[in-house]
């Protein structure tokens, strides 16, 4: 029987850690690729003889060859630079659109059948010159950013709440960046209002909390940014694309139409199958959550013209 190949484009901190957890939870071969020579082999290697103290057994293999794509069922790709303390996600573009294009291209070359997860940021942007370059349908290529952003205020309202992060329902929308939308109507716990938990003060901070999630960690680390949950939240999404499980997740979808938003990539609630994008989840937006995602797709629509694609 032949086994799922998920291969990771970029053996960084993103990628190596996605590489992890795909892995643990054995959800296939799994390749690492990058261009700089002995890291990714080296990586693989030692993910690889992990195998008999967590328990799985997968292929893990590194590589700098991109013909070793082929056969891909899914391709991560995490390659480019990170941000570092007072940089925007914005700042990164330039560099980033170039290394996103050359490895869309060869993605379309060697693993024209995959469904492509794009996590290098600005996502919303990277995600857009996949797009364009690879040619695949729209279902096909998908941003993360709405699992990680959501992942955040879940966490931020379970500290609050002192309850359980699993039990906490809340879904973030619109661009990878400062004007993402952290829906608080729709948050819950177990099926109970946030709203009804904390007060608009409090949430108001979540939200904040929320939209700079990525900066805070930046601050922090002072020569990197965030991947433990970048990684995992891209491997979330393989394998509800690799398991066919219909998992409604929110991420970075071309939309046509949906929202009142057409031509741009947006972060929206979807269903993921094996072929990727099924639909996405259309529901009404208050006025003040419309005027927010249409903010959303502003920034975006600058970030797409700054690719020249």
């Amino acid at each position: 029987m032949r086994r799922n190949k998920i291969t990771i484009i970029g053996a960084g901190n993103v990628g190596a850690t996605a590489a992890h957890w795909a892995a643990s939870r054995g959800l296939g071969d799994i390749l690492l690729l990058d261009v700089v020579e002995g890291v990714p082999q080296g990586k693989a290697l030692d993910l690889l003889q992990s195998g008999p103290v967590d328990g799985f057994s997968n292929r893990i293999t590194g590589s700098n060859d991109f013909a070793d794509l082929a056969g891909s069922d899914v391709v991560i790709i995490t390659a480019g630079l990170a941000r570092k303390p007072g940089m925007s996600r914005d700042d990164l573009l330039a560099k980033n659109v170039a290394i996103v294009k050359s490895c869309a291209e060869q993605v379309a070359k060697h693993a024209p059948d995959c469904v492509l997860i794009v996590v290098t940021n600005p996502i919303d942007a990277m995600v857009y010159t996949a797009f364009k370059v690879t040619g695949f349908p729209r279902e096909r290529v998908i941003g993360m950013a709405g699992v990680l952003d959501s992942a955040r205020y879940r966490t931020f309202l379970a500290e609050a709440l002192g309850v359980a992060p699993r039990d906490v329902n809340a879904l973030v929308m619109g661009i990878h960046g400062d004007n993402m939308l952290p829906l608080i109507r729709l948050a819950n716990v177990a099926g109970v209002p946030v709203t009804d938990l904390l007060s608009a003060e409090e949430l108001a901070a979540i939200v904040h909390r929320t939209q700079h999630g990525g900066a805070e960690i930046v601050n922090h680390l002072k020569t990197g940014s965030a991947f433990y949950t970048p990684g995992l939240a891209a491997v979330e999404m393989a394998e509800a694309v690799l398991t066919d499980s219909k998992r409604v997740l929110p991420c970075a979808a071309y939309v046509e139409g949906e929202f009142g938003f057409s031509g741009c990539f947006l972060g929206v609630p979807v269903v993921l199958g094996d072929k990727g994008v099924e639909r996405i989840i259309q529901f009404k937006l208050t006025d003040e959550e419309q005027k927010a995602m249409a903010e959303s797709e502003t920034a975006v629509r600058k970030q797409m013209a700054a690719t020249g694609l």
